[in-house]
């Protein structure tokens, strides 16, 4: 059994790279929106900033727009770590009426838990519209496969 959780152990993290993040967008207004995104702890707190960078220039295409400024961010840290029971295994050999006994301690698995979220507040902007020089491109954000993403929806992973 303890092999078993061990393998379990280090798969998890493998596993989780495959659907580590979440998001969801607001929108607040015509060309407003609040982006939030939440990543597994493997994917630590640039991660979920990515996942939400990303999110926000798919946001920004699907609702008509070309370029976006981020005007207010909040991030949060909940993951934690929590050690389970591990166990002891005590070998004796008796020998000449005295018992030389060794107990040997196996500390159980750690278990990393919680995540990594990032909340983005975006301005879009239309090509050539005031202040729209400034504001970051959607489509450099998502790079060549802008369109496959902005099909897709939603950023899955915070490994691209």
């Amino acid at each position: 059994m303890s092999q078993v959780l061990r393998i379990a152990a280090y798969a998890l993290p493998v596993l989780t790279l495959s659907a580590c993040a979440g998001t969801n967008t607001i929108r607040t207004s015509q060309n407003t929106a609040i982006v939030q995104a939440s990543a597994a702890p493997v994917c630590g707190g640039i991660g979920a900033a990515r996942v939400a960078q990303k999110q926000a220039a798919i946001e920004t295409i699907k609702a008509g727009y070309d370029r976006y400024i981020i005007v207010g961010a909040a991030a949060a840290d909940n993951v934690q770590v929590a050690q389970l029971p591990g166990s002891y295994q005590t070998t004796g050999v008796v020998s000449g009426g005295y018992l030389n006994a060794t107990t040997t301690y196996r500390p159980g698995p750690t278990i990393i838990y919680g995540s990594h979220d990032q909340n983005f507040g975006i301005r879009m902007f239309h090509e050539g519209e005031p202040g729209a020089s400034s504001a970051i491109s959607a489509r450099d954000v998502l790079g060549d496969k802008w369109q496959e993403m902005v099909k897709t929806g939603s950023v899955r992973t915070c490994a691209s």
